[in-house]
């Protein structure tokens, strides 16, 4: 099974997390949950959901996972002040592995440089800052372009998550072997 990173900060929109986590999980995946710091405490939003994080972003390295998940809420703009995070994001987008974004998720892609001539999703208030970064953006429950998987909201996460089961079981299937380290 795959190895998949999920990059989170506090005030994440807790279904955005718990869900395609959940789903993963479920699939006989792997998740690791990095944050700014390793054993931080991270709360989302609502108060719903609190994880504790498996690792900083700054030591972790996308050679070693399958997938990216960017949960939305508050989380990708606290995210997006961090290099290393940033730096993260772009490593994923240089080895070609799938990027799943949803919410307010892209405005860290946006902040890579991402997401130019992209055709992505978004939560509404996300809309103009992609189209001012160049992405073509679409009101659509779930939109894939090249490696990367955009959603909309909470109501799009079963949408979201199955898009990306369906994707790392196509990776799997056509590299013939898990990539997992």
């Amino acid at each position: 099974m795959s190895k998949v990173a999920v990059i989170i900060a506090s005030d994440y929109e807790d279904s955005e997390l718990t869900v395609p986590v959940d789903m993963l999980r479920e699939e006989g995946h792997e998740v690791v949950l990095l944050g700014v710091e390793k054993g931080e405490q991270l709360d989302g939003k609502k108060g719903e959901a609190s994880v504790v994080t498996d690792g900083a972003i700054a030591d972790a390295n996308a050679d070693e996972f399958d997938a990216l998940v960017i949960p939305g809420g508050y989380s990708p703009d606290k995210l997006r002040m961090h290099e290393e995070a940033v730096r993260f994001v772009r490593d994923f987008a240089k080895l070609g592995k799938p990027i799943a974004a949803v919410c307010h998720g892209p405005q860290i892609l946006i902040e890579a440089g991402l997401v130019r001539e992209r055709r992505m999703t978004s939560w509404p208030s996300v809309k103009t800052d992609l189209v001012n970064a160049g992405a073509k953006w679409e009101d659509a429950s779930v939109v894939e372009d090249g490696i990367f998987i955009t959603s909309r909201k909470p109501a799009d996460l079963e949408a979201f998550s199955g898009a990306l089961l369906k994707r790392l079981e196509s990776t799997s299937r056509t590299s013939g072997v898990s990539r997992r380290a």
